[in-house]
């Protein structure tokens, strides 16, 4: 019974953090206890906890934010998506041509974690792990914005972060991650051949981390 109930209040706090995550705003107890169709001590019990543990915070207006303690988890996670998406790169960039790279969604920014280059062309765009840019500029951000409107698979750009670069961009559908699989290119790109590549892509990796 007590593993059960242990169980239980687990699978609640971490709803409770999905809902608190989902687009980034504050929440009364009322309202979370609304979303989650809990009471409102249970809620305020679980709000407690995670305000124990750094992973919530009260605002001055009493709403309930995701705390600076999830940063320190999304850091300890970097390394391991970029680990398990180093493979699934590699073979789009050798068979894109291109420059390829996984993009999560951080606030209203992408952050590029991993970033693989073609072995065998003379000109790629120099891309690298750290970027960040705004998502709703490159097709790596607009297929993330587009994951979230229920909008094309597939998203395209150019000369949108470097002058003269094409990008095509697919999202990972995973319930606990916004990211997004992509190349870019300086040269010929074929978009509906590269499409079904990024798209092959999303779908592998989004396989491996939900195994």
């Amino acid at each position: 019974m007590m593993a059960a109930e242990s169980a239980q209040t687990l699978e609640r706090g971490l709803r409770l953090l999905r809902v608190l995550a989902d687009q980034q705003r504050g929440r009364t107890p009322t309202e979370l206890a609304t979303e989650l169709g809990l009471s409102r001590p249970v809620v305020y019990r679980l709000i407690t906890t995670l305000q124990q543990e750094g992973f919530a915070r009260r605002d001055a207006d009493g709403r309930v934010h995701l705390g600076f303690g999830v940063l320190v988890l999304a850091q300890a996670v970097q390394p391991l998506l970029r680990a398990a998406a180093l493979p699934a790169l590699r073979k789009l960039a050798e068979r894109a041509g291109a420059t390829a790279h996984l993009t999560v969604a951080e606030g209203p920014e992408g952050l590029a974690i991993a970033v693989v280059e073609p072995s065998w062309t003379d000109l790629h765009v120099a891309y690298r792990e750290g970027a960040r840019h705004p998502l709703t500029r490159g097709a790596a951000g607009l297929a993330i914005l587009a994951a979230r409107e229920g909008g094309a698979a597939v998203q395209v750009s150019e000369g949108q972060l470097q002058e003269g670069a094409r990008g095509v961009a697919a999202a990972i559908t995973l319930p606990w991650l916004e990211a997004s699989v992509g190349v870019v290119t300086f040269g010929a790109l074929d978009v509906e051949a590269t499409g079904e590549l990024v798209l092959a892509a999303a779908r592998e990796l989004a396989d491996a981390l939900a195994g």
